[in-house]
């Protein structure tokens, strides 16, 4: 089975910059095509901002505009987070894949809009699990998805940490071998998990160093895909700058990580 990578920058900061990695990103991992589904990710809207006047996305019209010329310029699928039940079916109606951000993975109310649109539309539900979840309790939103119509094959649930201290996230690597227990795909969000959230005080921290490092052993685990934000030059991104990853580095940490997938198998 192939490997799930889902990759882009954390906010749809232009047209333009969309384009430019949604072509370094099919350039880059084209000789891996037949071991990865790659989707680019992008953001229409960041509705958790550390401060009011933090940069949030062009808007949904805009971005989904983006998003569907990205997919039909490169011929590669999307996803994008929504945070309002009554986005999902717009959103469904452009993207393959509908996220759900972790603070609104208890949201009964975007769990079910959310399936029902990738019931219509024959799209993909990835929840990622909130940082104040055990992998126990994500069943519950597995069963919400599922009574909603939702077929497990198209259900993924993402780790991506859990706040153990001030501004820190710790990954549980059991979580992968646990939440695939419910028969579902299991993702590791490779950047989020080393956010320190508040950690520059208007703006959220990072370890970016450590991305690699909780990849491979996410892999190994058992992680069914990968999930990570990138930007051609990080210090510049509008969102997420501490943790995104160099763009130039996107292939060399795909193919390690391939690598260890063969092997674990």
């Amino acid at each position: 089975m192939k490997m799930d990578f889902f990759i882009g920058p954390c906010v749809l900061e232009s047209r333009d910059l969309a384009m430019t990695i949604a072509e370094r990103l099919v350039k880059d991992l084209d000789p891996f095509k037949s071991k990865i589904n790659l989707h680019f990710k992008g953001s229409f809207d960041k509705a958790n901002r550390s401060a009011f006047t933090s940069y949030r996305g062009p808007g949904l019209d805009e971005g989904l505009k983006i998003l569907q010329e990205v997919s039909q310029t490169f011929k590669i699928p999307t996803i994008t987070d929504f945070h309002l039940p009554d986005q999902a079916e717009a959103v469904a109606s452009v993207v393959n894949v509908l996220q759900v951000p972790a603070f609104l993975c208890r949201q009964t109310d975007m769990i079910h809009a959310g399936s029902l649109a990738c019931v219509k539309f024959k799209r993909d539900l990835k929840v990622k699990k909130g940082q104040f979840l055990s992998p126990e309790e994500t069943k519950n939103i597995v069963d919400k998805a599922v009574s909603a119509g939702m077929n497990k094959d198209h259900i993924l649930l993402t780790e991506r940490g859990s706040s153990f201290g001030y501004n820190n996230l710790v990954v549980d690597m059991a979580s992968f071998q646990i939440m695939k227990s419910f028969g579902v795909r299991t993702v590791h969000d490779a950047t989020h998990c080393v956010q320190r959230p508040g950690g520059l005080g208007t703006a959220t921290g990072g370890k970016r160093e450590q991305i690699l490092t909780l990849a491979k052993a996410a892999v190994a685990a058992g992680a069914d895909g990968i999930f990570m934000e990138t930007h051609p030059d990080p210090t510049k991104a509008l969102s997420d700058a501490a943790t995104a990853l160099p763009l130039e580095q996107v292939k060399a940490i795909v193919e390690k990580l391939l690598a260890i997938k063969e092997v674990v198998g």
